[in-house]
């Protein structure tokens, strides 16, 4: 069997975005794909944005490849994403925990966003998601019901010891997509995920999710969370791994999204009382900047940090960072950071 997989944004290269059996597309393949397909767009006329065309070309390029399975990550929302052009009964829609982020796009509460994220559901599918507060699952089961869904609403799923090395957050999204694979694999074939399976599953890496490196002494973790919820989960996480190890902070944040921010910080304080501040520039999907270092200063002082410092170039932020005498170096705040890092 072969399997499709697009994700968004990307986080070392942009043939991230297109893998086929979990393998980016090689380089020198990705540009000449990304050439034969251009030419097709330009005949057609369509003025495609950046994620349109990337989203656009995965899709192409799995039909060339004949994937049995594509494995497809929103970008935003869902009833209004360019990913969600996929019909077919057969489609199974995974939405995983609903928190308040992108409001001034999806809406301002967590139904209206639930609400967005449950477009993705189309006639016949079916739809597995964690029950959470009565007015999201509200939200699901009448989405479900008007296009004739099955809708799985989970509690949460027993884990083995064996995968407690996840992440905290992770385990919760690993049995999630367990329940996914076996009702798949039963649907399909016949057949069940084995234990041994499972735990090959589970050590797959996800870039820039809690994602681990050891320097030394010095152990560095790289994760993209962009908002107090995501900041929350990855707290308890790091929390629950180093139990009482000092931790630094390399931050940055995207502009333009303050609602976010004080909330953030807040998280960001409870597991740490030191920060390093930086900027990036990315022109992944529209172009983003970052909020200014001295701004974001001005926002954590009063929250209880007892070192906040500036240095908003990246790369030497970075190496700021490695200098620093915590054990725990953590880099967070933006898919962008981690991009720069």
């Amino acid at each position: 069997e072969k399997g499709g997989l697009t994700v968004s944004p990307h986080v070392n290269q942009v043939n991230d975005r297109l893998q086929i059996d979990l393998i980016p597309l090689e380089e020198a393949k990705f540009c000449q794909t990304l050439g034969e397909f251009l030419v097709i767009v330009d005949k057609s006329g369509f003025k495609l944005t950046y994620f349109e065309l990337l989203v656009a070309l995965a899709y192409w390029e799995f039909e060339r490849q004949k994937v049995d399975y594509a494995v497809v990550e929103v970008g935003l929302g869902g009833l209004l994403d360019g990913t969600n052009v996929v019909s077919r009964a057969d489609k199974i829609c995974v939405i995983t925990d609903i928190g308040l982020d992108h409001i001034t796009t999806l809406g301002d509460t967590l139904e209206k966003i639930a609400q967005q994220k449950a477009g993705i559901i189309q006639p016949n599918n079916t739809v597995f998601a964690y029950a959470q507060s009565a007015g999201v699952n509200s939200v699901f089961m009448s989405s479900s019901k008007a296009k004739d869904a099955k809708l799985h609403l989970l509690g949460q799923q027993p884990l083995a010891n064996d995968f407690m090395f996840l992440p905290l957050f992770q385990q919760r999204n690993f049995t999630l997509a367990r329940e996914v694979a076996n009702f798949t694999l039963k649907r399909d074939y016949g057949l069940e995920i084995s234990p041994e399976q499972q735990l090959q599953a589970a050590g797959v890496l996800i870039p820039a999710r809690m994602e681990i490196f050891t320097s030394g002494d010095k152990i560095i973790i790289l994760d993209g969370a962009h908002n107090a919820q995501k900041l929350h989960a990855l707290i308890g996480s790091i929390k629950a791994k180093y139990p009482g190890q000092a931790v630094v902070a390399l931050v940055s944040f995207v502009g333009g999204r303050g609602y976010r921010l004080e909330s953030s910080l807040d998280e960001i304080a409870k597991l740490s009382d030191h920060l390093i501040l930086t900027a990036f520039s990315g022109h992944q999907d529209l172009p983003h900047n970052a909020v200014k270092p001295s701004a974001l200063a001005e926002m954590a002082r009063p929250k209880g940090f007892a070192r906040i410092s500036i240095e908003a170039n990246p790369v030497l932020a970075f190496e700021k960072l490695l200098d620093q005498p915590e054990k725990i170096l953590l880099v967070t705040g933006s898919f962008f950071i981690m991009n720069e890092v």
